[in-house]
């Protein structure tokens, strides 16, 4: 059975053209017309690999890299061996993901996975939706009327695009994935199964039975959202939900309807948020962390992973546990049940009853 390679570089990059790239700073003397044709980790480095250190953690292993060089911030910068150039700069990480967008361009958005461009024979496209000129659409997506689809969008397999969803250019709407009820902007990446604007949760309970509440509300994603595989989006009950501009989104999060989550927000896989709750900008929730309905977590918040949020978070707070509390006060709780769950020792237990001895 062959080896394919999935993801071959677009093109070699000299050292001097990653300085250029990423603004680093060569810390010793070395040939900057040297060759970088691939990345690598750091104790897998090779001649004509670049490798990078950004987690002290792994700091021991860039002392026996061989790659050509290596990102370093200045202080590991006089650990890296001679044969490897350090180039210094003081995020290492964004750096390599620079040079390895110049590398790697394909990666950086999912194409046509059926190696196509235009419309496929195979594809079911309305006559009244409106595609752009350059849009692509792989076999066996559906497009529904009215829809509108903007230049450079990718359509894969099998996609379901609702009547009169607008979709901007340059985005990526993955395999499979279901598109209704919303307006979703440009560079937008939606990968494999990703659901967005089915039926929020919403019923008006009593005890003859739960009557269904309409949701007529829409999903509005802005530009440059990435959401990941099998995430589900409700649409909104009454009001839209909201995804903003830049916000990351892990694989497995669902979003409750009428959900606003503001701009540059990270939201990592397995969490859940509840109805009409509000998320500022730049805030970040750990993996299976649980948001009940009708909070305001404020911008910068950070939420632990499977913290449960009962409570608004005040902007720049970091909350922790379940329920969750200032991190201060959920560790020190931690602390004192430790504390307290572990078995008594004689000091601890005291004199003994009964006199002195």
């Amino acid at each position: 059975m062959s080896d394919p390679v999935f993801f071959r570089h677009a093109a070699s990059l000299t050292i001097a053209d990653i300085v250029e790239i990423t603004g680093a700073k060569p810390f010793r003397d070395g040939d900057l017309s040297a060759t970088i044709e691939g990345l690598a980790p750091l104790d897998a480095g090779i001649p004509g690999t670049l490798v990078f250190l950004d987690n002290p953690k792994y700091a021991e292993d860039i002392r026996t890299t061989r790659a050509t060089a290596c990102l370093v911030t200045q202080r590991y910068a006089d650990r890296v061996p001679e044969g490897t150039i350090a180039l210094v700069t003081p995020e290492p990480y964004a750096a390599c993901a620079r040079v390895s967008a110049k590398l790697f361009p394909d990666a950086m958005r999912p194409g046509s996975l059926f190696g196509g461009t235009g419309i496929s024979p195979g594809a079911y496209i309305h006559p009244e939706a409106r595609l752009e000129p350059g849009v692509t659409v792989d076999p066996g997506a559906v497009i529904g009327p009215r829809a509108e689809i903007g230049e450079g969008t990718v359509i894969g397999p099998n996609a379901v695009i609702g009547p009169d969803v607008r979709i901007g250019r340059d985005c990526s709407i993955g395999p499979q994935a279901t598109v209704l009820f919303a307006l979703i902007g440009d560079r937008v990446i939606l990968h494999p199964g990703v659901r967005i604007g089915q039926d929020g949760f919403g019923f008006a309970m009593s005890p003859r039975g739960h009557l269904k509440v309409p949701q007529i509300g829409r999903v509005i994603i802005q530009n440059d959202v990435e959401i990941g595989a099998n995430t589900t989006i409700d649409r909104g009950a009454n009001r839209d939900t909201v995804i903003g501009e830049g916000t990351k989104i892990d694989n497995l999060v669902q979003i409750g309807h009428n959900v606003t989550i503001g701009r540059h927000c990270v939201v990592v896989s397995q969490v859940g948020i509840s109805g009409s709750t509000d998320l500022g900008d730049f805030v970040a929730a750990g993996g299976q962390a649980g948001i009940t309905g009708h909070l305001k977590i404020g911008m910068g918040a950070q939420i632990a992973a499977q913290s449960g949020v009962m409570t608004d978070v005040p902007a720049g707070q970091r909350f922790g546990g379940s329920p969750a509390k200032p991190m201060r006060d959920y560790m020190r709780a931690v602390a004192t049940l430790d504390r307290l769950a572990r078995p008594a020792t004689k000091k601890d237990a005291g004199p003994a009853a009964g006199g002195d001895n």
